[in-house]
């Protein structure tokens, strides 16, 4: 029944009972009007109102039930639909117009982030390299001419920064050796820079990972291991990829401070890790540990996360 005929007919019940009430109720309207037939007036017409009211309000049920749940709806937790159940034809036509067009934007909005990410990895790729191959071979150029000591000491300091900052920008054991090695690289340069104890469950050997996948997984942990550094007053972190339920499962537990009551995501790079976790069909999840510390995880469905 469409949405029109409810309302129709809802108004028509209301106004037929009315009637029935005038044809065959014992009550007379003399002019001019009493007290006594003023209040039967007013009384009649305020019951009338509200048991339209309440029929009104069972017919455009499902528009308000709808309406709640399109505003619950998050760019950042894709994959919802909604489901109306007893809506009629137009609420249902609605819904699946409503569906539709979510589908259209997370396909939309997946395949232009790949495309973003892509670009800012060549990007990355090519200073990395500029870095790398420019930079530090005129510092250890340098290095070679000097005869002070400690001049010799400053620019070899600064050769491994930018050596640092190139593998940090691109990590070349990442696309030669794959996604395991270059876990435990991360966590090794990571202990060895902050004195963390990092524990290390990489579980994941033989899979065979999509490049983009790798990447995500990497990139997240990374970008966690980063915060855990900067924000946690952590001493100890725990990096483990395995698979769960049919998932690809990267976590990321510290032992520190837990997450701020505010968290901004511009100083954190939660928006960032949760965008790339879309790109490739995952889902990032943080939050507080009740035993103290802060936990990320990212699940990826295996399915598409293989080549």
């Amino acid at each position: 029944m469409s949405l029109l005929t409810r309302v129709f007919l809802a108004n028509g019940a209301v106004l037929a009972v009315i009637t029935l009430l005038l044809l065959f109720s014992p009550i007379e309207i003399s002019y001019p009007v009493t007290g006594t037939q003023s209040v039967i007036l007013v009384t009649g017409f305020v019951v009338s109102l509200a048991i339209n009211l309440l029929l009104l309000r069972r017919v455009v049920g499902p528009l308000r039930r709808l309406t709640s749940t399109m505003r619950s709806v998050m760019p950042l937790d894709p994959g919802r639909r909604l489901v109306i159940p007893g809506a009629d034809t137009e609420v249902q036509s609605l819904t699946t117009a409503f569906n539709d067009m979510l589908e259209r934007l997370e396909t939309e909005r997946r395949e232009s982030g790949r495309g973003a990410v892509a670009a800012q990895e060549e990007e990355r790729r090519r200073v990395a390299r500029e870095l790398h191959d420019g930079v530090g071979q005129v510092l250890t150029g340098v290095m070679l001419q000097l005869d002070d000591p400690e001049a010799r000491e400053a620019v070899r300091r600064s050769l491994e920064d930018v050596r640092r900052i190139a593998r940090e920008l691109r990590p070349e054991m990442l696309d030669d050796l794959g996604l395991q090695s270059a876990l435990r690289a991360l966590c090794t340069t990571t202990a060895a820079q902050d004195g963390l104890w990092v524990e290390r469950r990489l579980d994941a050997a033989d899979m065979e990972l999509r490049p983009e996948v790798e990447l995500v997984v990497y990139r997240v942990a990374q970008e966690s291991l980063t915060n855990v550094m900067r924000h946690s007053g952590a001493s100890e972190v725990l990096v483990a990829l395995h698979e769960v339920d049919g998932a690809l499962r990267l976590i990321v537990r510290d032992n520190g401070r837990g997450l701020p009551a505010v968290v901004g995501e511009g100083g954190t790079g939660i928006g960032g890790m949760s965008e790339r976790a879309l790109h490739v069909g995952g889902r990032l999840t943080i939050g507080s540990r009740p035993g103290g510390g802060t936990e990320v995880r990212l699940d990826i469905p295996l399915p598409g996360a293989v080549g």
